[in-house]
């Protein structure tokens, strides 16, 4: 991968923040932008922006066209069996919702159950919290060992013949524990369930193939994968899409209209009523297009090496603790000894680098891990040793601002 190259695909990495040459670290929350995919919203907006399905004019056949197209290219991006599977929403919590009120309170009842993770986004347990208070179900957590990692014989015990739904990061925001989605997933159809998978900070980073994976559900988002932001994918088995009924009604995802009553377009239509998210999802598509281009397997290994490089290197700082297995995805979630995370964020800001701080939408899994907040440090296609080593060179400069606490 030619790292140069890339990195002058991305206009707003090259400024300064504070004086400095900017580092950014923080692409879980949201990853920067291609002049690729800038130019394609721009082309959208100048050239041909229309509303779809509707019209038959030139520009709204080009929307169409141009719509529907990324749609798949996004069924070819994580191996979907028919675009009819691709539904695309607001974002990976618009997903998880849709597949908690439409698929959930349609299908449990009391006595069931439906099995989490303390390691989950808070989006992947707030709506699971709901549907078990509106059904009567109950909801199970899988328990995590020491290093923030999944055995499987714990999965074999938690999910019953009483669990309905099972729903799982493929990797976690803060610990960066990749899971073994695919054998959980065969577990809970084992037992009867569907496994949903919150594919947030999976897509971007992994080769996903949802037919292997044998996953009922794939959620993620487009900002974390180049794309702009406002644009999701629901990925759902067609039979259980077929059966289950829209959450939101109006335009678009109609066929017919009567007066006391009305029937739905066929998939993936009756799941996307009103103006869809057209800007988007041609911005999507012009993402998917740029990491295929750099190529998905260069994309993880150089995150690999990252990864690798930046928890030998933050090793080397005393009084530094890292949460969460050796083997991970690209990001290190961590505490300085006990200088409180936002101020530390503050610190490396004003030494131009960019990264999160606070709970990382993870209540659970911070009381879990007996801390109230953390800073992470996550890396993508753009990142390189040097910016780690700018990192690095922070939490020194950190350490000599709070020098009384170490």
């Amino acid at each position: 991968m030619d790292i140069k190259a890339v990195r002058d695909a991305f206009p707003i990495l090259h400024q300064e923040v504070n004086g400095h040459p900017l580092v950014y670290l923080d692409s879980s929350a949201t990853s920067q932008k291609p002049v690729q995919v800038i130019e394609k919203l721009d082309e959208y907006y100048r050239g041909y922006n229309s509303n779809v399905h509707r019209g038959v004019h030139t520009l709204g056949t080009r929307a169409t066209d141009e719509y529907e197209g990324a749609r798949e290219k996004v069924r070819r991006f994580i191996h979907a069996a028919s675009t009819q599977e691709i539904i695309f929403t607001r974002g990976t919590t618009t997903a998880i919702n849709t597949v908690a009120v439409s698929y959930g309170r349609a299908s449990l009842s009391q006595g069931d159950e439906i099995v989490i993770t303390p390691m989950e986004h808070h989006s992947n347990i707030i709506p699971w919290q709901q549907l078990a208070k509106a059904t009567g179900a109950t909801l199970k957590y899988m328990p995590l060992q020491s290093d923030g990692t999944i055995l499987l014989e714990e999965a074999e015990k938690t999910i019953t013949e009483n669990t309905k739904i099972v729903a799982i990061a493929h990797v976690s925001n803060v610990l960066g524990t990749i899971n073994p989605v695919k054998e959980i997933a065969a577990i809970a159809h084992r037992n009867g369930a569907v496994m949903l998978v919150d594919g947030a900070q999976g897509a971007p980073h992994l080769k996903v193939d949802v037919q292997e994976l044998d996953c009922d559900f794939y959620a993620f988002s487009g900002h974390k994968m180049c794309g702009p932001t406002g644009i999701g994918v629901l990925y759902g088995k067609r039979s259980l899409l077929n059966e289950m009924e829209p959450v939101e009604f109006g335009g678009e995802m109609i066929d017919f209209v009567n007066l006391y009553d009305s029937t739905w377009k066929e998939l993936p239509w009756k799941f996307e009523g009103g103006t869809p998210i057209i800007a988007g999802a041609v911005g999507l598509g012009a993402a998917i297009d740029f990491l295929n281009e750099v190529g998905l397997h260069e994309i993880a290994e150089h995150e690999h090496k990252l990864v690798e490089y930046a928890q030998q290197q933050m090793k080397t700082v005393e009084g530094l603790t890292i949460y969460g297995p050796d083997k991970r995805a690209g990001l290190v979630t961590f505490n300085l000894a006990d200088v409180h995370p936002h101020d530390l964020a503050t610190v490396l800001d004003a030494e131009g680098i960019a990264v999160r701080a606070g709970h990382h939408c993870a209540q659970p899994l911070m009381k879990w891990l007996e801390v109230s907040a953390t800073a992470r440090a996550s890396f993508y296609l753009y990142n390189t040793e040097e910016d780690i080593d700018r990192l690095v060179q922070g939490l020194q400069t950190t350490k000599e601002y709070f020098g009384d606490v170490f």
